[in-house]
C-alpha cells in the first residue's frame, strides 16, 4: 500500500521590517517612480499623487492605506521629499529621471546611501 501525502502548506508572516520595504517598494516602483516619469519632472503636488495612486489601487485591488504607509515610509526614509504642499525625489535621482531608466527600489536604496 502506498500512502498518498499532500505537502502541508507553511504559512509565513513577515516581519514588521520586510513588510515595510516591501510596501516602500510597491509604492516607489508602481506609484511613484512612472507618476515622476509620466509629468517629467522632479517634482509632484498631492493631487497628482492621488491621482495615481488611486488608478493604481482600482487596478490592483490594492487598499490605499497600504499605499499611504508605503509613501510615508519613502518620506521617513528620504527618498522623497516634503516642502509644503510639493514633493519631490532625492537630488541623485534626477539623472535617472532625465535618461527616462527603470529605476527599482534596490538601486534607489544604493544610490542613496552611498558615499561619495
Amino acid at each position: 500500500m502506498e500512502e498518498h501525502e499532500q505537502p502541508q502548506r507553511v504559512i509565513r508572516i513577515k516581519g514588521k521590517h520586510a513588510s515595510s520595504t516591501e510596501n516602500r517598494r510597491m509604492v516607489w516602483e508602481n506609484v511613484v517612480w512612472p507618476l515622476v516619469l509620466e509629468i517629467n519632472r522632479s517634482y509632484f503636488t498631492l493631487n497628482e499623487y492621488h491621482a495615481k495612486r488611486d488608478s493604481f489601487c482600482t487596478k490592483t485591488g490594492m487598499s490605499p492605506s497600504r499605499v499611504a504607509g508605503g509613501f510615508v515610509s519613502l518620506l521617513v526614509k528620504g527618498i522623497i521629499v516634503r516642502s509644503k504642499n510639493m514633493y519631490s525625489i532625492h537630488y541623485r535621482l534626477i539623472p535617472y529621471m532625465r535618461k527616462k531608466s527603470e529605476l527599482e527600489y534596490g538601486l534607489v536604496t544604493r544610490e542613496i546611501y552611498t558615499k561619495r
